[in-house]
């Protein structure tokens, strides 16, 4: 398979200028940088939407490109797959959180009961 290719299924897909797309993404990105930079006397609200426009378009350019539809392949499968997660109820989220935090008292306690037998013998050997 050739680099900047994407595999779906059987078939070898591959996109045309997807150099050019993310050097464009690039500019786009780095033109919203240094022109927030640049007009600092322009009002903050004019500034914010400039540069979230700008970071639209280089979006959308970026999502244009083979690893662009391969991240939105990612996320509508992630989307899917939280979907079909079976969710704890309230109280199995109680009662899990009432062991945990036992469980973290009782090891908390253990140490400090080592911590404290162990301070005790090296200041008897020490003297």
């Amino acid at each position: 398979m050739k680099p900047g290719s994407v595999k779906h299924g059987a078939e070898v897909q591959q996109t045309r200028h997807d150099g050019l797309k993310w050097a464009a993404v690039v500019a786009l990105v780095a033109i919203a940088v240094v022109g927030n930079t640049y007009f600092v006397d322009v009002g903050l609200l004019y500034r914010v939407l400039g540069v979230v426009a700008l970071c639209a378009v280089a979006a959308l350019i970026a999502m244009s490109t083979t690893k662009g539809r391969a991240l939105l392949t990612l996320a509508r499968d992630a989307k899917k797959e939280i979907q079909r997660v079976v969710w704890p109820t309230r109280p199995e989220t109680i009662q899990t959180t009432a062991i945990v935090l036992v469980a973290v008292m009782v090891v908390g306690l253990v140490l400090w009961l080592i911590d404290t037998l162990l301070s005790w013998a090296m200041s008897g050997v020490i003297g």
